[in-house]
């Protein structure tokens, strides 16, 4: 077993990469994770540039640990807290309510993190890129699920479920753009438009 004092630098090590890893995230959230460098984190935080090396060593591996920061927070602020609503449409509801909470207070201060990364990194193949697309697409196969579940329940009006997804994603990253713009009524706006996709038969 592992010395004491060597468990220790071990949880410190971790929390240490977990507190970066979410500096990383607010960052790239506003300038993209092309704007992420190890020097910059650790003079946001206080940190020896060589201790921030040693933890992530180099740049793509900070930028997929921003990423995954950003998965795991947006899976707990917007996915888990609407795990109580019933199956179908009052989940699909909870979970673009949620959205917008996560985009307006905001859980990262440029918004949404894939907003600001996923046109970016579009035509840059590598890890990075298929991190942020598998981190989309659980997002959108959940609506997919959670919609298709509300049609066959009768809660909404049939349609084509792969087509309305495509336009309740974009709704919410032109919702994310316009609010950072300072559209006041971006959401207001949004939500009216979800009511029209997700009208009853």
């Amino acid at each position: 077993m592992a010395p004491p004092t060597a468990d220790k630098r071990v949880l410190r090590g971790a929390r240490t990469r977990r507190i970066i890893a979410r500096h990383a995230a607010d960052i790239a959230s506003q300038d993209g994770l092309d704007g992420l460098s190890l020097g910059r984190l650790a003079e946001d935080l206080g940190l020896s540039k060589s201790g921030v090396q040693t933890l992530f060593v180099t740049k793509e591996r900070l930028q997929l640990a921003a990423v995954e920061a950003a998965r795991s927070l947006f899976a707990e602020s917007v996915v888990t807290a609407s795990d109580s609503a019933a199956p179908g449409l009052a989940t699909l509801r909870a979970l673009i309510e949620r959205w917008i909470e996560y985009a307006a207070a905001p859980l990262f201060r440029g918004g949404c993190f894939w907003g600001a990364n996923l046109v970016r990194f579009g035509n840059k193949p590598g890890p990075v890129r298929d991190a942020l697309v598998a981190s989309s697409r659980e997002w959108t196969d959940l609506l997919t699920r959670e919609l298709g579940t509300a049609i066959s329940a009768g809660e909404v009006a049939e349609r084509d479920v792969e087509l309305t997804v495509f336009q309740l994603d974009a709704l919410l990253l032109a919702a994310n753009t316009r609010l950072r713009l300072g559209d006041t009524e971006a959401m207001t706006k949004l939500r009216r438009t979800v009511d029209e996709l997700l009208r009853a038969p």
